[in-house]
C-alpha cells in the first residue's frame, strides 16, 4: 500500500466532500467531514461490497449502531465501490436486511489515501477503523488484514471510553475498561504503583 497525504493520531483533519448512499432513504447525497462536527465520527473502511467477510462486519456494526449514536457518535462505512454498488449490495445480501448506516463511495480514493488504507493492487481499501473527535481530530486508528473481521463491541467500548475521557479531562482508561470500571489519574506519584490505584 502507498499513500501521499496521510493523517496522524492527534492531527486535525481538513474538510473533504464525498458521495453517500443512504439505505434508509434510498437516496444519494454529498456530505463533508465538517457536517459531522460536534459529534464523534467513525470511518469504517472495508474492501468491497460483493465480498465475504465484509457483510458480516456490516451486519455486526449495524447491530450496535443505535448504541454508538448514544455515545454522541456517527458512523460512515466506506469502500471504493460506487453508490450503485452499495445500493445493490443492500438489496441482495440477506445479512444486510434492515441495514441503515450511510455508505460512502470513495471512488477517487481520497479518504482511503488520507487514512493509508488504499491497496493500489486491488483498488480496494483495507479494513480500517478510525475515530475522529467532535473537533475533527483523529483519536483512534486500527487496520487489520483482509481476512480478519473486526468486533463492533470493541469499537463501542472505545467510543464509550473516549466520551468518558472527554467529560473527565485528566483521567485515563486502562485496558479493557468498560463503563463503571476503575479509571486512572496519571501522575508521577502512581508510576510503578498502578495496581494500588486500580484496587
Amino acid at each position: 500500500m502507498e499513500n501521499t497525504t496521510t493523517v496522524q493520531l492527534e492531527e486535525h483533519l481538513n474538510d473533504m466532500v464525498f458521495d453517500i448512499y443512504d439505505p434508509k432513504s434510498d437516496s444519494v447525497t454529498r456530505k463533508s467531514l465538517g457536517e459531522f462536527e460536534n459529534k464523534r465520527l467513525v470511518l469504517f473502511f472495508y474492501p468491497a461490497d460483493f465480498t465475504f467477510v465484509c457483510p458480516t462486519e456490516l451486519k455486526d456494526i449495524n447491530k450496535v449502531y443505535e448504541d454508538i449514536k448514544d455515545t454522541n457518535a456517527e458512523v460512515l462505512v466506506v469502500s471504493t465501490d460506487t453508490v450503485f454498488s452499495h445500493k445493490r449490495r443492500i438489496e441482495t445480501e440477506k445479512l444486510l436486511e434492515n441495514f441503515t448506516i450511510q455508505m460512502v463511495s470513495d471512488r477517487k480514493w481520497e479518504l482511503s489515501r488520507m487514512f493509508w488504507v488504499m491497496n493500489h493492487e486491488s483498488g480496494n481499501s483495507a479494513r480500517g477503523t478510525f475515530i475522529i473527535s467532535p473537533e475533527r481530530i483523529l483519536k483512534s486508528s486500527e487496520i487489520v488484514t483482509e481476512p480478519l473481521g473486526r468486533s463492533s463491541n470493541e469499537l463501542l467500548r472505545k467510543l464509550k471510553a473516549l466520551e468518558f475521557m472527554r467529560k473527565n479531562p485528566g483521567q485515563a482508561c486502562p485496558a479493557s475498561r468498560n463503563v463503571g470500571d476503575q479509571t486512572l489519574l496519571p501522575s508521577i506519584k502512581i508510576a510503578g504503583h498502578v495496581a494500588e490505584q486500580l484496587k
